[in-house]
């Protein structure tokens, strides 16, 4: 039986109190800030009928972009990996601008292009749209670069083979690549939805904050915090985290089965 050298338990008893003081600790006080004044404040406080319409604004917009960066994201690391273009650095540059970019001046920018005064003469302030378009801005990349690095190792091998079988273009994406990719493809889509959900800075201008319109449950975590009801606002907090931590351990799930499947295969 192997023994655990004292190296390793230190490392070990570090890691956990990190995770502890950076993850668990937050989230346990968040949990019981939520449950001050008991089950029924709680259930209250989730079921407002602003708090349900700024769930449904955030779950479904959220949903509909990182079902549309899936296939946009995709598409992107495809042509980034498997073709050779002018200014492809550039082009990976701005993918990872909106990792450093503070998203508030993501919004600054949106609504400088797409507000009243919009030189495109697109108007999408205090729309839908323009809360759709902010969440796209800073998730598209989370897609892109899960699946970059599966195309760079996929084996060509079995790509050419099939194209000296005489299998088309379309046979080969649908039958070889994509396979192979739809791990990491659902990887990083559970990533830009979990990311959406909890955005703010990036719609806090474009967005509006009209309540049961374009209100997204983090402009109203803080609005419930202005008008002093921090219950209210953990109790939301809690709910979204539920739905993050649920939709990424299903899809790690299914990416981990799939993965599992493509290994057994002979």
């Amino acid at each position: 039986m192997s023994r655990r050298s004292p190296a390793g338990a230190l490392t070990a008893g570090v890691v956990a109190l990190w995770l502890s003081v950076l993850v668990l600790l937050p989230l346990a006080a968040l949990a019981a800030t939520s449950l001050t004044g008991g089950p029924g404040a709680f259930w209250e406080a989730v079921t407002a009928p602003a708090a349900l319409a700024a769930l449904r604004i955030t779950t479904g917009i959220s949903a509909a972009v990182a079902l549309l960066n899936a296939v946009a994201g995709t598409l992107i690391a495809w042509v980034l990996v498997r073709d050779d273009f002018p200014g492809k650095g550039l082009v990976n540059a701005v993918i990872d601008l909106p990792f450093a970019l503070p998203t508030i001046v993501a919004s600054i920018v949106l609504l400088s292009l797409y507000g009243p005064e919009s030189p495109a003469g697109v108007h999408l302030n205090a729309t839908g749209w323009g809360v759709a378009v902010a969440r796209g801005f800073v998730t598209l990349g989370l897609v892109v670069r899960a699946v970059q690095p599966v195309l760079i190792e996929a084996d060509r091998e079995a790509e050419e083979a099939a194209a000296s079988l005489g299998a088309g273009n379309r046979t080969i994406f649908t039958r070889i690549v994509l396979p192979a990719l739809v791990p990491a493809i659902l990887s990083g889509t559970g990533l830009a939805f979990a990311r959406a959900i909890g955005e703010y800075g990036s719609v806090v201008l474009i967005g509006g904050n009209v309540p049961r319109e374009t209100q997204v449950v983090s402009q109203y975590i803080q609005q419930q915090i202005e008008v002093g009801r921090p219950g209210h606002a953990a109790a939301v907090s809690v709910v979204l985290l539920v739905i993050a931590f649920a939709v990424l351990f299903a899809l790690r799930l299914v990416s981990g089965a799939g993965q599992r499947r493509m290994e057994a295969a002979p």
